[in-house]
């Protein structure tokens, strides 16, 4: 999968989840704020191993 078509899966699974006028919202906060990536990453992998987390990309690294 290429970076694109990442792109266009993010968006469409944004739209599917969020609705059209959130995930637009959604997208302008990203542009308009600073992100504080550490805090994202600490929400996304709680309780979470490092094992699992490594496992899981290698799974979708590509090759």
């Amino acid at each position: 999968m290429d970076d694109t078509e990442i792109r266009l899966k993010g968006i469409e699974a944004l739209y599917k989840s969020l609705g059209t006028t959130a995930a637009l919202r959604f997208l302008m906060l990203l542009h308009r704020e600073p992100t504080n990536y550490v805090e994202i990453s600490k929400r996304l992998y709680k309780d979470q191993t490092v094992d699992e987390i490594f496992e899981r990309a290698k799974k979708h690294w590509k090759k």
